[in-house]
C-alpha cells in the first residue's frame, strides 16, 4: 500500500466515526422537526376545536336570548290569564242577573233573590281579586298612612283617635303589596277647643 493510499484509508478511518456522527445529527434534527410538526397539527386541532366550542356557545347564548325575549313577550301578553279566568265568573253571573231582571216576567223577580245574587257575585269577584294577589285596603279605625291611604277631608271627632280614619269614601287595593289605589278616607283630627273668654 502506498503512502497516499494509507493515508486516503487513515482518512477514511477517521471520516467514518465523523459521518456516523453528521448521521446522527441530522436524524435527531428530523425527529425534532416530526416532533415540531406533530406539535402544531395538534395546536391546530385544539384551536379548531377552542373555534367551535366558541361558536356553539354563541349559538346558545343566541338561542336562549331569543327563547327570554318570546318568553317574556308571552309573559307580559298573557300574564294576566289567571285573572281573566277567575273574573269571567263574575262576568256570566253579572250577565245571568240581567238577563233575570230584564225578561218579560220581570215582575216576578224576587228582589231578595236578586240581591243574594248580586251578593254571590261580589263573592266570586273577591275571590278572583284574592287569587290574582290584589288585596283590598278597607282602614276604617286604622291610624291615617300616607303611604296607602289618601286623605279627601279631616272631621272633629270627640271619639275618635286624632289622625285616625273616621270613614272610608272609597276602599284601596294593593298587588302583591304594592298599592294600586290608595284608600280615599276622612281621617279624625282633634275636637277644636271651645275658647272660654
Amino acid at each position: 500500500m502506498t503512502e497516499n493510499e494509507a493515508a486516503v484509508s487513515k482518512a477514511a478511518g477517521d471520516d467514518l466515526p465523523a459521518k456516523e456522527e453528521q448521521g446522527e445529527r441530522v436524524s435527531e434534527v428530523e425527529s425534532e422537526e416530526d416532533r415540531a410538526i406533530d406539535e402544531i397539527e395538534t395546536l391546530k386541532a385544539e384551536a379548531q376545536e377552542s373555534q367551535n366550542k366558541y361558536l356553539r356557545s354563541v349559538a346558545e347564548i343566541e338561542n336562549l336570548r331569543k327563547r327570554n325575549t318570546r318568553d317574556l313577550e308571552h309573559a307580559r301578553k298573557y300574564g294576566i290569564e289567571g285573572l281573566v279566568a277567575a273574573i269571567l265568573p263574575v262576568r256570566d253571573s253579572i250577565e245571568a242577573a240581567l238577563k233575570a231582571a230584564t225578561e218579560d216576567d220581570a215582575d216576578s223577580v224576587d228582589i231578595g233573590t236578586l240581591l243574594e245574587g248580586e251578593r254571590a257575585t261580589l263573592r266570586l269577584l273577591d275571590q278572583a281579586l284574592e287569587a290574582a294577589g290584589i288585596a283590598e285596603i278597607d282602614p276604617e279605625g286604622e291610624p291615617f298612612d300616607p303611604e296607602c291611604h289618601e286623605a279627601m277631608s279631616m272631621l272633629s271627632s270627640p271619639t275618635a283617635e286624632p289622625n285616625s280614619v273616621i270613614t272610608v269614601v272609597q276602599k284601596g287595593y294593593a298587588l302583591h303589596g304594592r298599592i294600586v289605589r290608595p284608600a280615599r278616607v276622612v281621617v279624625a283630627q282633634a275636637p277644636e277647643e271651645i275658647d272660654r273668654t
